[in-house]
């Protein structure tokens, strides 16, 4: 009769206590954002350019003091709508993290002038962005995939005293290389008709040409951008909401290579200058070459290699629970001094 009562006691103990998240902060104070009206977590965040000053969306989950990931989405022209699945994970372990739109995408401000679609307005966009969540070398995470890898390694060259941890998602640090692959290896796995019909169709730039993407989107982004059958609401959405204008101009006509701005950005030269803590994430069926994200990983000064076996560009999707637990872990090692 003790022992029951005895152990009634401590279940009613541990019952009244509040809840607390890994990062031992209570949920109460996880989710109080001290803002004077609640918009769960969304704020247009104001950016000064060089053609005058706009606004960006973001929306933060949670709040942590010791750890602040920014979520720098691909496209570029593409929305965070795709990197939503990470909302579960990280809330789960407490951390604090912003979903963010860059200038030009969906929910952000959507200016006109192509001038501002440069990789080194986009790093000075970024920078701002920090200020603006009070992120800095104590706390202050970037996490990109595709060309959001592109900008967290040209941003991490610029301002990395103001980073503790950079993780790179499915992105290889030269253009060229990303090409080389594209054509070499992965042209080369599918049916010889369809590239024959893919070749023809780019060789004539006819890429408005309903037929190019009836192609692409079985024979290519299937099997190497997602390999879900049944692909995720919020990357249906992402893709509905491009930002057609900038993506073209960017990085070409689709991800089967790339041509357009970017098509001679190269940076691995320089991989030897990143000094914080950095996370390459490789993926089996990716667009980017695993080996090359691998040895990415040895190039900088602290880093370390994630594979996804199962996975491809977008591996925090088609191969999750291995993508998420690194990420994860890395996190938490960088958080613990263990990077």
């Amino acid at each position: 009769m003790r022992l029951f009562l005895l152990i009634g006691i401590i279940y009613l103990h541990l019952g009244c206590q509040e809840k607390v998240i890994s990062t031992h902060t209570s949920i109460s104070e996880y989710f109080n954002y001290n803002d004077s009206i609640e918009s769960a977590g969304v704020k247009m965040i104001p950016i000064k350019t060089p053609v005058g000053e706009f606004k960006v969306w973001t929306k933060r989950f949670g709040k942590n003091p010791k750890i602040k990931i920014l979520l720098l989405h691909g496209g570029p022209g593409m929305t965070h709508e795709y990197m939503e699945c990470f909302e579960t994970f990280l809330q789960r372990e407490g951390f604090e993290f912003y979903e963010y739109d860059q200038l030009g995408s969906y929910h952000s401000d959507q200016p006109t002038d192509s001038s501002l679609w440069t990789t080194e307005r986009f790093v000075d966009e970024v920078e701002q962005v920090r200020q603006a969540i009070g992120a800095d070398s104590s706390n202050f995470y970037l996490l990109g995939n595709s060309w959001g890898g592109i900008l967290g390694m040209e941003y991490t060259l610029k301002y990395q005293q103001h980073l503790k941890g950079l993780l790179i998602s499915n992105m290889v640090a030269s253009s060229t290389e990303y090409g080389k692959y594209a054509n070499d290896v992965l042209a080369n796995q599918m049916k010889p008709e369809v590239l024959q019909e893919i070749r023809a169709i780019e060789s004539k730039k006819d890429f408005n040409n309903p037929r190019f993407m009836e192609l692409l989107i079985p024979n290519f982004y299937h099997e190497h951008i997602c390999r879900l059958q049944e692909w995720p609401d919020g990357l249906n959405r992402s893709i509905k909401h491009i930002n057609g204008n900038i993506y073209t101009l960017m990085q070409g006509p689709s991800e089967f290579g790339i041509s357009g701005r970017l098509e001679k950005w190269d940076i691995k030269h320089r991989l030897n200058e990143i000094k914080v803590p950095t996370l390459m994430i490789g993926a089996q069926y990716d667009t980017m070459d695993p080996k090359a994200m691998e040895e990415q990983s040895k190039m900088v000064k602290r880093g370390r290699y994630l594979y996804c076996p199962n996975g491809s560009h977008l591996s925090m999707w088609d191969d999750q629970q291995v993508f998420m637990k690194g990420v994860i872990q890395f996190i938490k090692d960088v958080d613990h001094g263990n990077m």
